[in-house]
């Protein structure tokens, strides 16, 4: 059983604490499997294997931009998160599937989810060879993004789909350090593919039951919507704001990244 919260905007502070509490109470057995969908306001995260020459402006010009930055043990370089961006967190453990999953196993189910999900509204995507995340068969532009952790067989990160962001965020940076590649949005892909028709926009609400149908039917599995934190867990959690440091330093875990 996969159970899915919905938290809406959350920092991205406080959203690493809150991964970090997730995995080892997973890793004890006293969460389920769990899917966390939110929002975050604006900031690039810098993967373990992120150059910083890939973000095109300093410190200061985001801060002036209201923009947050962040290195995190997600595998990876650069990305953007922003509002009309549904990021999903799964804290999952790969050793209760059967057979056990592996990390690449895992990231492909991930595409998967992503490619059905954009499909459920019109947009057609695809997996790029040698890439990870899902592609727009129109233009070959990036809208969803991959990059994992996983700590003895429980994941954390996870994806985020563009689905109404915008894009000019993504000029501050070489997004995945993948430069001849556009980046687009579900919104901006339709809007492509009916010129001169005006499409609804889309909702990260929508969207977000979309992924998380899609989610039960990728990994064969039930999913349960729980309306808050205390409910998942039983008790109050506290999630402090102060990210934990030396996340490049932990050692027993993989990354896989997009």
């Amino acid at each position: 059983m996969i159970s899915v919260v919905q938290l809406g905007r959350v920092d991205y502070a406080t959203a690493l604490k809150l991964q970090q509490t997730l995995v080892e109470l997973r890793k004890a057995g006293q969460v389920t499997d769990t899917l966390l969908l939110l929002e975050h306001p604006p900031v690039i995260t810098l993967g373990r294997s992120a150059k910083r020459a890939n973000v095109l402006v300093s410190d200061e010009q985001l801060a002036r931009a209201g923009v947050e930055i962040f290195e995190c043990d997600r595998g990876g370089d650069v990305t953007y998160h922003g509002p009309g961006q549904l990021v999903g967190y799964p804290i999952f453990d790969l050793r209760g599937f059967t057979p056990r999953m592996g990390a690449v196993e895992f990231v492909r189910k991930l595409e998967e989810v992503l490619i059905c999900t954009c499909a459920d509204f019109g947009v057609a995507t695809h997996r790029v060879p040698g890439m990870t995340g899902a592609w727009t068969l129109r233009n070959q532009a990036k809208v969803a993004a991959i990059g994992v952790h996983i700590s003895r067989g429980v994941t954390s990160h996870g994806f985020a789909l563009n689905v109404s962001t915008d894009l000019d965020h993504f000029k501050l940076i070489i997004p995945c350090g993948i430069g001849d590649k556009p980046v687009t949005s579900m919104d901006r892909a339709l809007g492509d593919a009916y010129p001169g028709i005006a499409v609804t926009p889309l909702t990260l609400d929508e969207v977000s039951q979309s992924v998380a149908r899609n989610f039960g039917g990728v990994f064969n599995s039930q999913i349960l919507w729980v309306d808050t934190l205390d409910a998942l867990l039983g008790r109050a959690v506290g999630v402090p704001m102060k990210p934990p440091a030396n996340l490049r330093a932990l050692h027993d875990d993989e990354t896989f990244w997009a």
